[in-house]
């Protein structure tokens, strides 16, 4: 297994089981946590391929995708329960899949030559999607929109990294600075609060 399908896995496992637990949240069927697991899991990488026209779509050329998130929502069924804070793990392991994907999305990237904007993009894109269709499918407060917290500015200061890594590192270590930049700058703004100023309406001049 490569790297890249590693870290593809990896990503598909954990956002799958932010999607069963916002499906817990929901109070859905097991039906539902499946659809929506699987939702979470593949939609960042779906859009990916399809805007760089991979062919087939990464889960359609391995189903075993499908299968692992499926799995990941069977177990979050059955255990969900057992959690005090289940928006607390949520948070938790939502920055932990967004600090897996978005070295996923930036390496498929690289891999295909693409143009440095781009695999910006696509680091972004794998990381952020697929959690912003969850939230909205549930009728959620997507995450990626909490005011002010770093969310997309921690994906695409991850990918940046990778960007500049990739020019003196090997691309392995690249990608792995990349997920950590990501989660430093997530985590940072989940335990000490760092956020990006917002914007404050002012009462018109007369």
């Amino acid at each position: 297994m490569t790297l890249l399908e590693l870290l593809d896995y990896a990503s598909v496992f954990v956002f799958a089981l932010t999607g069963a637990l916002v499906a817990s949240r929901a109070q859905l069927d097991i039906v539902g946590f499946a659809f929506v697991a699987s939702l979470t899991a593949v939609g960042g990488g779906t859009l990916r391929d399809v805007l760089l026209d991979r062919n087939p779509v990464f889960w359609v050329a391995q189903p075993a995708f499908i299968a692992v998130a499926v799995a990941a929502a069977i177990l979050v069924f059955f255990t969900a329960h057992l959690f005090e804070s289940r928006l607390r793990v949520l948070t938790w392991l939502d920055a932990l899949a967004l600090a897996v994907a978005v070295p996923a999305g930036v390496g498929v990237a690289l891999a295909a030559g693409q143009h440095w904007v781009i695999v910006l993009l696509m680091g972004v894109a794998t990381g952020c999607f697929g959690g912003l269709m969850r939230d909205v499918v549930c009728n959620e407060v997507p995450l990626v929109l909490k005011q002010g917290e770093l969310y997309v500015t921690a994906a695409f200061a991850g990918a940046g990294a990778a960007l500049i890594g990739a020019a003196i590192l090997p691309d392995g270590a690249a990608l792995i600075l990349c997920a950590g930049v990501t989660f430093v700058l997530r985590s940072g703004s989940l335990v000490f609060g760092w956020r990006l100023p917002v914007y404050r309406s002012r009462p018109p001049r007369r």
